[in-house]
């Protein structure tokens, strides 16, 4: 269905439910609201994806730093949603090994780390962790540094392509009937008898206006969130935090496994996590001051605090500012306390609220999307009964063939992984040479051109920043590949020269200001 069928179905509302902001939050709300036969809709005012939910540490974690917070219940709720993902999206959520070094003098000990680590295997309901001497530690991994190290400890997570994650539930959303339209934003919300029964849209593609009407206004808006409660006059709740992230070369921090370690000064936990072929670390927690409708970039201090981090905890590797491909930053929407805290000790649990008819689900963490989406649906089932079933027991996908024809084996498993279902549609979409992977990546030119001809982009940087991530893996935003992007682009969307050469100077001038060094780097 064309982003043009989809904004024509919207007009003929309406709906159960109306969703407002496509991240991980909103995608999740939408597939258990329509898994239970609700008439649903998600509308999202940049595109899929684009806020918190592509600009995470990549993590599928249980949380293993909320036990030191006291936060048991959502540590054991992590788990138990990382072991369904691990379970019911494999090859797009991963196991990952971690590994933390012990110093000598160290707050976080080995008896501190372990009995947490205890902790974190009783709700996982399997022994994961390990110990290793330093000995042992140093022969595994010979570039830590051996200053005071005591030994280590080793746990089992996951990671993900969190972008992707959440393209694949608005898939499966879209699978059992849901209708979800990017670049669509929230002009103001409509009230009645009820409170608020819909939303005006406008379409950023066209300017057009209309109004669509919902028995069920849900806001999963992100760190905008507290815009939508402004409407209905509710006080803000969110304070918005930023997390940076630098990404190298696999070669210039060479790993087997993640390490997670803990930074000079304050002590915050850094991960260095091996991810698509390349190793990212970060990330940082700051509040975050700048407009939030400006692209989030990294600080130079943010910048120095994790590649001064990095030099310390990997001596020998020599790492400069030039062995780093790209950076990212993300904005958390994490709820406030009240108190004057420290960033990373306020809490990440969720926030799910109903106000004068507005249902509002925010703060949570990209492992807990499903059962964040079930308890604010069961919430809201006085408003719409059917809500009522949603269920955590259900599998968060559907199971699909895990063989696909014509395609060598690592690059099947990526594609079914990605695309779920509509994965012999990629490989039949494939021109010759386009099963081949672009530079140092795993991502398969198919994978570009299936973007542009069915998965709703609107700009190049949705194709290169979400749908794939090759403008992170790759250098300069993946420059060197945009002639034949470009050929795959126009052919597909029927872009012509003219809109090709605004696309990709939108794009580089995007890259170059928030996905690149700092500017006084």
């Amino acid at each position: 269905m064309t982003r043009a069928e989809k904004i024509a179905r919207l007009k003929d509302g309406p709906f159960d439910v109306l969703v407002i902001g496509g991240g991980i939050a909103g995608a999740g709300i939408a597939l258990e609201a329509a898994r239970v036969g609700a008439r649903t809709a998600l509308v999202e005012a940049r595109d899929f994806a684009s806020g918190t939910s592509s600009r995470s540490s990549k993590l599928v974690h249980g949380g293993l730093r909320y036990l030191a917070q006291g936060k048991f219940g959502l540590t054991r709720e992590s788990v138990r949603e990382r072991n369904a993902l691990l379970r019911d999206a494999p090859d797009l959520v991963t196991p990952r090994e971690f590994l933390v070094p012990v110093r000598a003098g160290a707050k976080n000990g080995r008896i501190r780390i372990g009995v947490a680590l205890a902790v974190y295997d009783f709700f996982a309901g399997a022994r994961s962790r390990r110990w290793r001497d330093a000995q042992a530690l140093l022969t595994e991994v010979p570039v830590v540094a051996p200053d005071d190290l005591q030994g280590g400890w080793s746990y089992a997570d996951a990671e993900t392509d969190d972008a992707r994650l959440v393209l694949r539930v608005l898939q499966e959303a879209q699978a059992h009937g849901a209708i979800a339209v990017n670049y669509l934003a929230v002009e103001d919300l409509l009230r009645g008898a009820g409170g608020v029964e819909g939303a005006r849209l406008r379409d950023a593609e066209t300017g057009e206006t209309f109004e669509v009407a919902a028995r069920l206004v849900v806001n999963a808006a992100g760190v905008w969130s507290d815009r939508l409660r402004d409407k209905i006059g509710a006080a803000p709740k969110l304070r918005p935090l930023r997390g940076s992230h630098l990404l190298f070369a696999a070669d210039r921090i060479p790993l087997s496994q993640a390490l997670g370690f803990f930074a000079q000064g304050d002590g915050r936990p850094i991960f260095a996590v091996p991810w698509e072929g390349a190793v990212l670390v970060g990330t940082t927690d700051v509040d975050h001051h700048a407009d939030l409708d400006d692209e989030p970039r990294i600080s130079r201090e943010e910048f120095d605090y994790l590649l001064t981090s990095a030099q310390r905890e990997f001596p020998t590797l020599g790492l400069r500012e030039s062995d780093i491909v790209s950076t990212w930053a993300g904005v958390r929407p994490v709820v406030a306390s009240g108190a004057h805290v420290d960033p990373s000790r306020e809490t990440r649990d969720h926030l799910i609220v109903g106000e004068g008819g507005l249902l509002t689900v925010t703060g949570g963490k990209l492992t807990t999307f499903r059962s964040t989406a079930v308890a604010a649906l069961r919430k809201a089932a006085a408003r719409v009964p059917a809500l009522a079933r949603a269920s955590e027991t259900s599998c968060v996908f559907a199971p699909v063939a895990q063989r696909l024809e014509g395609a060598p084996p690592d690059i099947a498993r990526r594609l079914i992984a990605r695309y779920g279902a509509g994965a012999p549609d990629v490989m039949k979409a494939a021109q010759p040479g386009e099963l081949e992977t672009i530079g140092p990546t795993r991502t398969v030119w198919a994978e570009l051109r299936w973007a542009f001809r069915a998965e709703d982009v609107l700009h190049l940087e949705d194709a290169m920043l979400r749908r794939t991530r090759l403008g992170l893996l790759i250098r300069n935003g993946a420059g060197e590949t945009l002639e034949r992007v470009g050929a795959i682009a126009c052919a597909e969307t029927g872009w012509n020269d003219a809109r090709w050469r605004s696309e990709t100077e939108r794009y580089r001038a995007l890259i170059a200001r928030c996905y690149s060094l700092p500017a006084d780097a």
